[in-house]
């Protein structure tokens, strides 16, 4: 296993990674700002749980093998983009009444919760966000393994612990976005004029994301 010192090395990296803007962090500030800060922690749940499967992918090798398919890579930018460009489609068409009773069920004295299919939907919507972009399998591909060490034993179990961590900085540096965004979101989305301009703003980032999704290459990973 990698010695404590090598754990907190990459902690300390994962934090920074999280910090530095990007496509996911993107994704959680806006879900927050247009739904509240308990959708946006789900997002990061479902953000969470699609690193799994990359973590896993790397580890097992196949990251290798879909790295070396043209067409996997392009098969799969192409679906997490129209993806995207449905999430902003969404956006620019809200239903502020839709809206504006789901914050007003979130801040009803008694009610700390929003519905399970909601959250549900919230963390599907997290997990096909980062499972449909293979930036993040590549980008794991390339990081993973330089804080692995072959002769500390087995590399796949030290690769998922590395996961594990990276996970970990990901939820709290994701979690605490959403926390302020969905906070400062729910002040907005007291005013029906805030609101249409704020699913504007999100439909006009979903856009952009799935343009920049769409237009990536594999050298550019």
């Amino acid at each position: 296993m990698p010695s404590l010192d090598t754990l907190l090395a990459f902690f300390g990296v994962s934090l920074l990674l999280g910090i530095t803007p990007g496509p996911d962090n993107l994704f959680v500030l806006v879900q927050s700002a247009q739904r509240g800060w308990r959708a946006g922690m789900a997002v990061v749940v479902g953000l969470c749980a699609g690193l799994v499967v990359h973590t896993a992918a790397v580890a097992l090798g196949l990251a290798a093998l879909f790295a070396a398919s043209a067409t996997a890579f392009t098969v799969l930018k192409y679906l997490g983009a129209a993806y995207l460009a449905w999430l902003a489609w969404q956006s620019l068409r809200p239903y502020p009444e839709v809206v504006q009773d789901e914050v007003q069920a979130d801040t009803a004295p008694g009610i700390s919760e929003r519905p399970a299919g909601g959250a549900w939907r919230m963390v599907g919507r997290g997990m096909v966000m980062n499972l449909t972009n293979p930036k993040v399998l590549i980008f794991f591909l390339a990081f993973l393994p330089q804080f692995a060490n072959p002769a500390l034993g087995s590399v796949a179990p030290q690769i998922m612990l590395l996961g594990v961590v990276f996970m970990v900085a990901t939820l709290l540096v994701f979690g605490a976005i959403a926390v302020f965004s969905g906070a400062f979101g729910t002040l907005l989305l007291r005013s029906p004029r805030a609101q249409r301009w704020l699913n504007r703003a999100a439909g006009v980032v979903f856009l952009g994301l799935a343009v920049r999704l769409a237009t990536i290459s594999r050298a550019a990973t």
